[in-house]
């Protein structure tokens, strides 16, 4: 363990921060070093703080303890994300016999500094008590190791010398601080606090120090470990072959779809991140893998991410129907077992909370490595760290000896205990959220409106387009506007029928699957009839009607293999109803593809993927991403009309029935519709025209 503290780094922290006292400052600096090290700290775990003479506004000096708020990301943190708690109030709570959840939560919220700040840290009033300035914690891999051995506090012990007290896991909250004080107090002159299953605190007057002991303590574990364990490796040990694109892809599809639910009435999805490094892909293979799965997490703060347990898939069959059946049938056993541990657990609870869903968050999959499910990219990536370190910390105390679980009471306390289940945000969700869509022809304005308006609704949205150059302008416009790990983009030929398939592939091996396609993609050409080039038309046809036939078949496979629907909306054209002269290629090509949605929605109604498709008209884009299609036919439309360009958009918006210009974003807002699920429909038309008689249903 590398101790990463640069003096000149500190000053530069404190210079950057002037307008804070330089204590904060350091406090920041130091938090970031371990919050960095994922050796140390996870996603939002640990906790720091720092205490503090302020003036508050009245003009009086008290004593304020800065503490990290509640899921900040150490490794990033600001000033904004601590918060600060008035010490004295705190400190009187030392003198109660006991002091319940909700009471230590109002407690805490009362003496607050600042309504505003973040909610703080669970082991807030821990941080309180301790009278050293500055206290670190953190959930150090070696720590764990060592914790979970079946003589781990005598290893400890030897491991960390006569500086560290090691006292039994206590859940998060009153009697663990009031347990680490006096831990400190029964052994003047330590450094440290090993809290068995649970992680490491060190503390000191400066920051420095704190740090320090902190690197010191987890070196000394991790030294401890390498030694005993130099000549044994675990059963299973080396590496392992990482699997194919194609296999990952056809795992993760059926894997996602067998945790797919329905949910007041809509589909519950999640979204897939998977690891394939070699060792895991050992790990998935060597004896002993399924106890690895269910022998608990390595800290019950994980439980909120992870569960307790991982599901463990011994075999991937080579027959989609078989694996999907054995996979779904690992999944029921999987929710029956959590719901009977869970009600095994509420029973003992004079107020049991409702039961989470029940569906597994980690699998380890033979021959593929760690898949993690997530109901965002964000959570999933969580899962994914955590499960990783879990699952190589657990080898790695096999090597040294026997792995022990933590109880399972202990990981469903924290996994349901309320100040942890506010890490997880709010729990309303967005429409789309855990829908991955692909829109193809996203280089255009058409393409951009559908992707703006299916980000805001939730999704992750893949843009694909032939033009590397447009693609990439209208990426770095969604980036811009949201977050940039839920927009992805692909350069893409829609009439290769293999590359179509290959970038289906590589989406479900990012993601999990997809559940949404838009084909999109088009191109326009202006002659008439007699004057039409049959290679001209050939283009037209292969890009329109064939590109909308390789996507849609290509994605079949897809829903087969998730099993939970999903949605096809073709952008279809007003054309389709009122085509215009001199564009029959653009007309007819249309028309194929219009009627070949509507073959799609017979087809594919048994999988409950619906297919439906919208007509807009006279969608001209703006300046920054224009539309193609106008760009090739506006020419002709403003010589035949006498118009400019301004006078073309303003005689199409006047020629509709409610005289208003039809936007990319009205576009975007009808797939977000169909992709909903608001009624049962498929096979339908929705016009986006503004009002058009000759569109109209007959």
């Amino acid at each position: 363990m590398e101790n990463r503290f640069k003096q000149s780094e500190a000053d530069a922290c404190i210079a950057a921060y002037a307008q804070y006292p330089p204590e904060l400052a350091l406090r920041i600096y130091t938090s970031r070093l371990l919050g960095r090290d994922p050796a140390l700290v996870l996603h939002g775990g640990g906790n720091t703080s720092v205490k503090l003479i302020r003036t508050n506004i009245v003009g009086e000096e008290e004593a304020v303890l800065f503490v990290k708020g509640s899921g900040a990301d150490l490794a990033s943190i600001e000033p904004e994300g601590f918060t600060g708690l008035r010490l004295d109030p705190l400190h009187k709570l030392l003198g109660l016999d006991t002091l319940s959840d909700l009471q230590m939560r109002r407690q805490i919220a009362i003496h607050r500094i600042s309504a505003a700040g973040p909610d703080p840290s669970v082991e807030a009033l821990l941080h309180a008590f301790l009278p050293h300035r500055y206290v670190d914690h953190t959930h150090a891999d070696s720590i764990l190791i060592l914790s979970h051995q079946r003589r781990g506090r005598q290893m400890l012990a030897e491991a960390l010398g006569s500086k560290c007290a090691i006292i039994p896991y206590i859940m998060s909250g009153y009697p663990l601080a009031r347990a680490v004080l006096q831990a400190s107090r029964d052994n003047p002159g330590i450094e440290a606090v090993v809290v068995m299953h649970h992680g490491l605190f060190t503390f000191a007057e400066e920051a420095r120090i704190a740090y320090k002991r902190m690197i010191r303590t987890v070196g000394r574990a991790e030294a401890y470990i390498a030694e005993r364990s130099a000549t044994k490796r675990p059963a299973g040990g080396g590496t392992g072959r990482q699997p194919s694109r194609r296999r990952l892809a056809r795992c993760l599809q059926t894997i996602r779809g067998s945790c797919a639910h329905s949910a007041g009435g809509r589909w519950i999805r999640f979204l897939a991140e998977a690891r394939t490094f070699p060792d895991l892909v050992a790990a998935s293979l060597a004896e002993g893998a399924e106890e690895l799965c269910h022998n608990g997490v390595l800290t019950p703060d994980h439980a909120i991410r992870t569960k307790n347990r991982v599901l463990y898939v011994d075999r991937v069959s080579d027959s989609d129907e078989t694996f999907k059946t054995v996979l779904q049938a690992k999944v029921d056993a999987f929710q029956k077992d959590y719901r009977r541990r869970f009600q095994k657990w509420a029973g003992t609870k004079e107020e049991p909370p409702v039961m989470a869903d029940p569906y597994p968050r980690l699998f380890l999959v033979a021959g593929i490595g760690l898949v993690a499910l997530g109901a965002t990219r964000r959570e999933a990536r969580i899962a994914a760290d955590i499960g990783v370190h879990t699952l190589r910390a657990k080898r790695c105390a096999q090597a040294l000896g026997a792995y022990c679980a933590i109880p399972e009471a202990h990981a469903l306390e924290m996994e349901y205990w309320a100040p942890q289940q506010k890490k997880l945000g709010p729990s309303a969700a967005a429409p789309l959220q855990g829908q991955v869509a692909l829109v193809t022809g996203g280089g255009g304005a058409i393409g951009l409106g559908i992707a703006d308006r299916l980000l805001e609704a939730g999704a992750v949205v893949v843009i694909a387009d032939i033009d590397g150059s447009r693609l990439k302008q209208v990426h770095d416009l969604l980036t811009a506007k949201y977050d940039p790990r839920r927009v992805l983009q692909s350069v893409l030929d829609v009439t290769d029928f293999d590359a179509v398939s290959k970038v289906f592939e590589t989406i479900s091996a990012r993601l999990g699957g997809i559940d949404l396609v838009v084909p999109n993609a088009g191109i326009a050409h202006v002659a008439t009839i007699e004057n039409l080039d049959p290679q001209a038309f050939d283009r037209v046809i292969d890009v329109n009607l064939k590109g909308t036939f390789t996507v849609i078949k290509a994605a079949v496979p897809v829903f087969r293999r998730q099993g939970s629907g999903g949605n096809i909306v073709l952008i279809s054209t007003k054309n389709v109803f009122d085509p215009g002269a001199a564009f029959g290629a653009y007309s007819a090509s249309k028309a194929g593809a219009h009627q070949l949605a509507r073959i799609a929605a017979l087809e594919l109604a048994e999988l409950g993927v619906r297919v439906n498709m919208v007509n807009p008209d006279a969608v001209f884009g703006d300046e920054t991403v224009c539309s193609l299609l106008w760009e090739t036919v506006g020419p002709e439309r403003m010589k035949a009309r006498g118009l400019d360009a301004a006078g073309l958009k303003e005689y199409y918006c006047q020629r509709s029935l409610l005289k208003v210009r039809v936007l990319a974003e009205h576009v975007g807002n009808a797939v977000v519709f169909f992709a909903s699920d608001l009624t049962p429909t498929t096979g339908a038309a929705l016009p986006v025209d503004a009002g058009n008689p000759a569109t109209f249903s007959r």
